[in-house]
C-alpha cells in the first residue's frame, strides 16, 4: 500500500514541501487520508509535522494561532485555512474530553498513536505514501471501525470517540469492532461530561447519513440513554394495534429510513412519536391507544431540540411538524387550504414527507387507502400552488387597518373578523379581494 497515491491539494502539497525543504518531517493526516483512499471528497486537508509551532509560523507569511497551546496553528493560503499541527503526545485526560497538557515530540508513530480509530490513524505524503502502522488500511478493506491500541484508554481519554465511532460506522457503512463495542459499552456513562454542542453535531451526522438505523447500535451501546433516554423508553414500548407491527422505537427507526436525509426530517422522524409512551393506554380488548400523543411529542421533542442545543428555526419547524404529523384529511381543496394555513405553507412539503415516511413504518393494514389519501392531497396541493389558491393571514386581502376604517375596535374584535374571513377565504379562495371582502364587511353578512 506505500505506492497508493494520494492526489493533494496544490496548497497542501505547498505547506508539505515548505515544510521538508527546510528539514521537517510532514504529511496530510486523519480523515482526509482516509476519504481520499475510500474516493471520498475530504471536506478539509489536516496536516501534521515535526516542527514546532513556532518553526510553522517563522515559514509562512500568514498565520494565526488556532490551539497554539496544543500545537494547532492555521496557515492561510489563497484565502483558505488550513490547520498543521505538530506531532504531539497527550498527557492526562481530566475531563473526557481534553487532555490536562500535551508534550510536543518530533516522533510521527507517537502522534499517531494518540488518535481514535485506525483508519484516522494514517499520514500520507508523496516521498513516503502512506504510513499507516495500526492497520488502517486493512480496516477500510474490511469496512471495519477499530481503535488505535486499547479501546477503553481511547474512549476514557475523550467520551465523545463513543458517540463518533457509531457516527463513522453509519456514513460509511461499515461494522464496529467486538472490542472498541465493548469499550463503548463500558465507557457511555462518561458522555455525561460532553457538552450539548458536540452531542448535537454527532447525532445530526449519524441521523442525515445513509444509515441512520445505526441510533439502534447507539441503544444497544447504552449511548442513547445518556443523552437521549426518549429513544429508549420508546425502544421498550410496544404498539399493541392493527396499524403497527414494530415498538414505538422499531418504527422511528424504519420512518427516518423512509425520508431522505434532511436535517429537519430526519429529527421529525426521530421525535414524532416520543409521547406514546406516556400517552399509551389499552382497552378492554388488549388494544392499544395513543390518543393526543402527537401534542406530547411536541412538547418533549421542544425539550429535546433545547437540551441539545439546536437552532430556533430547526426547533420551530420540527416542533411544528411533530405536532402536525398525524393531522390527516380529506383531498379537497378546502381541506388541503385549511391544513396548508394550520400547518404552515413554508413546511407543507415537509408535513407530506413525514406522512409517507409514517406510513410506510406503519404495518399493511389499510395502508394502501392511507397512501391512495396522501396521493391525492399532493395532487390537490400542487393545484393549489400552480392556481395560488394558498391563504394564510399574510395573503388576505383585508388588513387590520382595513377593519379600523371599517369602523372596529382594535384587539379582539379585529382578531375574530379577521380569523372569519380568513376561514371564508379559504373555503372560496376567489374572494380574496380587497373590494369583495370590504363589502362583505359592510353588508355585514355571516359565514
Amino acid at each position: 500500500m506505500d505506492n497508493f497515491n494520494i492526489k493533494l491539494p496544490d496548497d497542501v502539497q505547498f505547506i508539505i514541501h515548505t515544510l521538508q525543504s527546510h528539514g521537517f518531517e510532514a504529511y496530510a493526516v486523519g480523515g482526509c487520508v482516509r476519504d481520499s483512499i475510500l474516493g471520498r471528497e475530504p471536506g478539509d486537508w489536516d496536516i501534521t509535522t515535526s516542527a514546532m509551532p513556532e518553526e510553522t509560523k517563522a515559514l509562512f507569511d500568514k498565520t494565526f494561532d488556532t490551539g497554539i497551546e496544543h500545537g494547532t496553528i492555521t496557515v492561510l493560503l489563497n484565502h483558505e485555512g488550513y490547520e498543521v499541527t505538530t506531532y504531539r503526545i497527550d498527557g492526562k485526560y481530566e475531563d473526557s474530553r481534553h487532555p490536562k497538557e500535551v508534550t510536543f515530540t518530533r516522533n510521527l508513530k507517537e502522534d499517531l498513536l494518540r488518535r481514535d480509530f485506525t483508519i484516522n490513524a494514517m499520514a500520507y505524503n508523496d516521498k513516503d505514501g502512506i504510513v499507516d502502522i495500526f492497520g488502517g488500511m486493512q480496516d477500510l478493506e474490511k469496512h471495519m471501525i477499530r481503535c488505535v491500541g486499547n479501546a477503553k484508554e481511547r474512549f476514557s481519554e475523550d467520551a465523545l470517540r463513543i458517540l463518533r465511532g457509531v457516527r463513522f460506522a453509519a456514513q460509511l457503512g461499515f461494522e464496529i469492532d467486538e472490542e472498541t463495542k465493548e469499550g463503548m459499552r463500558l465507557l457511555a456513562p462518561t458522555l455525561e461530561n460532553i457538552s450539548a454542542e458536540r452531542i448535537q453535531v454527532e447525532l445530526v451526522k449519524m441521523l442525515t447519513s445513509d444509515r441512520p438505523e445505526l441510533i439502534r447500535t447507539a441503544y444497544e451501546l447504552g449511548i442513547t440513554k445518556i443523552f437521549l433516554p426518549e429513544f429508549d423508553r420508546m425502544m421498550e414500548t410496544e404498539q399493541e394495534t392493527p396499524h403497527h407491527m414494530y415498538t414505538v422505537g422499531e418504527h422511528t427507526i424504519h420512518a427516518m429510513m423512509n425520508v431522505r436525509n434532511d436535517k429537519i426530517l430526519r429529527l421529525t422522524m426521530l421525535l414524532h412519536d416520543t409521547g406514546k409512551p406516556e400517552y399509551k393506554t389499552m382497552d378492554e380488548d388488549g388494544v392499544a391507544h395513543f390518543k393526543m400523543h402527537a401534542l406530547g411529542s411536541e412538547c418533549i421533542a421542544k425539550e429535546v431540540l433545547r437540551r441539545l442545543k439546536f437552532d430556533n428555526d430547526t426547533l420551530h419547524k420540527v416542533t411544528r411538524l411533530v405536532l402536525n404529523h398525524d393531522y390527516r384529511m380529506p383531498a379537497t381543496p378546502k381541506n388541503v387550504r385549511r391544513a396548508m394555513n394550520k400547518i404552515g405553507e413554508d413546511i407543507f412539503p415537509y408535513y407530506m414527507e413525514v406522512r409517507r415516511a409514517d406510513v410506510l413504518a406503519q404495518s399493511e393494514y389499510r395502508r394502501a387507502e392511507k397512501l391512495k389519501n396522501l396521493d391525492e392531497v399532493e395532487q390537490t396541493y400542487a393545484e393549489i400552488i400552480e392556481k395560488g389558491q394558498c391563504v394564510s393571514l399574510k395573503e388576505l386581502a383585508v388588513t387590520g387597518r382595513d377593519l379600523i376604517r371599517a369602523g372596529m375596535k382594535p384587539g379582539k374584535e379585529i382578531g375574530e373578523k379577521l380569523n372569519e374571513l380568513l376561514n371564508l377565504v379559504i373555503e372560496n379562495p376567489e374572494m380574496n379581494t380587497k373590494e369583495t371582502l370590504l363589502n362583505y364587511i359592510y353588508t355585514d353578512k355571516e359565514v
